[in-house]
């Protein structure tokens, strides 16, 4: 299932959390078990696994299997400028477009607030997470902050950097072995919590 989530600026930050937990909410009602569900997320999308995890932790729903988060953006009140790491490299992402992203969602909420930027939240009993970021990335630092923060939360972590790749790569299998790779682990990933 792809959640059509309502996106900003037109409809920030609660909108896009509310609609993937509503996504959930009716899997689990129709009977699909838990067990069976894995959230997989891409940039925002990575945000929006991790936030809807965390918001489904909070509510006492059930927790899915796991959850997958490619170039995830998990820090919305990072303050990043020209000398910041791999600002240079990332051949997608960029500074003014990241703010522009930023403020669009957050519409004058606060970005310290957990269910913006999950970095912020206390990430103890969340399920297994795969973690994967592009060598090049901007959100590397993100990324590797997240994974060390679920790990020391006790939740079983796992990031994969792939060096030289750039954000979200994955979209380009089957004609670059390094997404082969990415989207091979990730089948794997699933498949071993689920």
């Amino acid at each position: 299932m792809a959640v059509d989530y309502r996106l900003a600026p037109e409809h920030p930050y609660p909108a896009a959390l509310e609609d993937c937990v509503g996504a959930y909410r009716s899997l689990i009602d129709s009977g699909v078990p838990p067990r069976r569900i894995v959230l997989i997320g891409d940039s925002a999308g990575g945000n929006l696994t991790l936030v809807t995890l965390l918001a489904l932790k909070g509510s006492g729903l059930p927790l899915p299997a796991a959850g997958i988060c490619l170039s995830p953006v998990t820090d919305l009140a990072a303050k990043r400028d020209a000398s910041a790491r791999n600002v240079r490299k990332d051949v997608v992402l960029n500074l003014p477009s990241m703010s522009f992203f930023h403020e669009s969602y957050l519409a004058g909420q606060d970005p310290h607030d957990p269910l913006i930027s999950p970095l912020y939240a206390d990430l103890i009993g969340l399920p297994p997470l795969l973690i994967q970021v592009g060598g090049d990335e901007i959100l590397l630092e993100d990324a590797e902050k997240l994974a060390a923060k679920a790990v020391q939360a006790g939740v079983d972590a796992t990031l994969r950097v792939y060096p030289g790749m750039w954000h979200v790569w994955q979209y380009f299998a089957p004609f670059l072995p390094e997404a082969e790779k990415a989207v091979e682990e990730i089948g794997q990933f699933v498949q071993s919590h689920t």
